[in-house]
């Protein structure tokens, strides 16, 4: 069974909430099929998009690093991103340490 969008965002903003990290859902994309982006800002100027994909050879979803940059330079992607998908999610995290939790259980998938 597939989740809405809307509903792993709303998951994905209150595991980050419960772990003290800042979020901020900086484009709203459609609530149902809308793909996600995430940007982890390292607050020190640098930068990283994430989006999620499909390994073939584990068959199974995965979230992989588009951009690690100056934070402009993963600003411009987005932007460029955004204009091509207006379903296009995208949530802004902010962590020094480069948290993003995208790799625990049920927000992998």
């Amino acid at each position: 069974m597939n989740l809405t969008t809307r509903f792993w965002i709303d998951a994905y903003l209150t595991r980050l909430r419960l772990a003290d990290i800042p979020a901020y859902v900086v484009a709203h994309g459609d609530d149902t099929a809308g793909t996600v982006m995430v940007k982890l800002a390292l607050l020190n100027g640098q930068a990283r998009a994430y989006e999620r994909g499909f390994d073939l050879a584990s068959n199974a979803r995965t979230w992989r690093t588009v951009l690690d940059g100056p934070e402009p330079e993963v600003d411009a992607m987005i932007t460029r991103a955004r204009g091509r998908d207006r379903d296009l999610w995208v949530i802004e995290v902010e962590d020094r340490m480069g948290r993003t939790l995208l790799d625990q259980e049920g927000l992998s998938s």
